[in-house]
């Protein structure tokens, strides 16, 4: 299908180090990306997915689409981390309508907000493998306090917000669109500033997901620690080859530390997984995210889950319809864009 263009949307991915925009259209040829870009916001203005400065992002959200030079208002947002619940549910078999009057009373129990506080969205999955009187339901739930921040945000950013996604569906939104359906279990893993997030898929099904509070933010506090300086220039350091602040063993014991703390974490995800699945394994292992790009982690990971471990390319199948888009940049970049390309996917009337 072709959408118009008023049907388009951006996609904007807020995170905690950087803010990224992604334009792109359905053509009869295929995806064509129309714009990409992204700018650096100072740390503390977003802290595990909530909003604690909205001045410094709104700001940012204006100079990122004054940058780029992106002229659509309709966009669509992500959220993650400990104030978004997802869990697949198995309830008895019901219609759609009677679903929706009953799901308050069936998402209490899974719950661990007031379900007054929250705002609450759903998936049907399908009937129960084992049992054919229930059916799988894919429960969402957000603190309406988060939901409101996020939305006060794009009004004072003079922006029209359609949809809030969560951050890992919009990453396996673009992980198919690129990849396809694979055959078996794929866990695709985004290492952020603050947070990262595992998503095991089965086909395309959504079987596990959990966000842990790990991320790039933690090797730049241990630089700063040692070197005695602020996030921003243990940033700069943790990028450098030479850096002379701190010694290159210092930066390597860092690294070591740090990528050993995630895979250890990773790990204890994949062991629930598989305790509740035990016949199933998991031989694909995708990666996005600042983290994806540190060596050492992607071959540490790899070797203590048995797994193939890649890096994504959200850019995969799009063809380029900007010159302006350099391919260096955007092979740089393609890790920390995953999410924002998800969002790109989306349209105003989607669900």
């Amino acid at each position: 299908m072709i959408f118009g263009p008023r049907n388009q949307i951006v996609g904007l991915d807020i995170g905690s180090r950087a803010i990224k925009a992604a334009e792109a259209v359905e053509t009869k040829k295929g995806w064509e990306l129309k714009k990409f870009g992204s700018v650096e916001i100072e740390p503390g203005a977003v802290e595990e997915g909530v909003i604690k400065n909205p001045d410094v992002l709104s700001n940012a959200i204006n100079q990122l689409f004054d940058l780029y030079n992106i002229k659509k208002k309709n966009v669509a947002i992500s959220i993650g981390g400990y104030s978004v619940i997802v869990k697949n549910i198995n309830v008895q078999k019901m219609p759609e309508e009677q679903l929706v009057e009953s799901l308050s009373f069936e998402a209490e129990q899974y719950i661990p907000f007031d379900i007054n506080d929250v705002n609450i969205d759903f998936q049907m999955l399908g009937e129960n493998e084992q049992n054919p009187n229930q059916m799988g339901v894919m429960l969402v739930a957000a603190k309406k306090d988060m939901i409101n921040d996020y939305i006060n945000l794009i009004d004072s950013a003079q922006l029209n917000l359609c949809i809030i996604d969560i951050d890992a569906f919009a990453l396996q939104n673009i992980y198919e669109v690129n990849y396809g359906e694979q055959g078996a279990n794929v866990a695709l893993i985004d290492i952020g500033a603050s947070k990262t997030s595992v998503n095991i898929l089965k086909g395309n099904t959504s079987v596990f997901l959990r966000d842990v509070s790990l991320g790039c933010t933690q090797i730049n506090e241990r630089i700063a620690s040692i070197a005695n300086c602020s996030l921003a220039e243990a940033e700069v350091l943790r990028q450098q080859e030479a850096p002379d602040k701190i010694s290159p063993e210092n930066l390597t014991q860092v690294f070591s530390s740090v990528v050993n703390d995630w895979c250890d974490e990773i790990g204890r995800a994949l062991d629930f997984f598989k305790s509740t699945n035990p016949d199933e394994e998991m031989k694909h292992i995708v990666l996005s995210g600042g983290g994806a790009n540190i060596k050492e982690f992607r071959e540490l990971l790899a070797m203590q889950t048995s797994a193939e471990v890649n890096v994504i390319n959200p850019f995969e199948s799009f063809s380029i319809g900007n010159n302006q888009l350099d391919d260096a940049y955007l092979k740089q970049i393609a890790p920390q864009a995953a999410i924002a390309m998800g969002l790109a996917l989306r349209r105003v009337d989607d669900k």
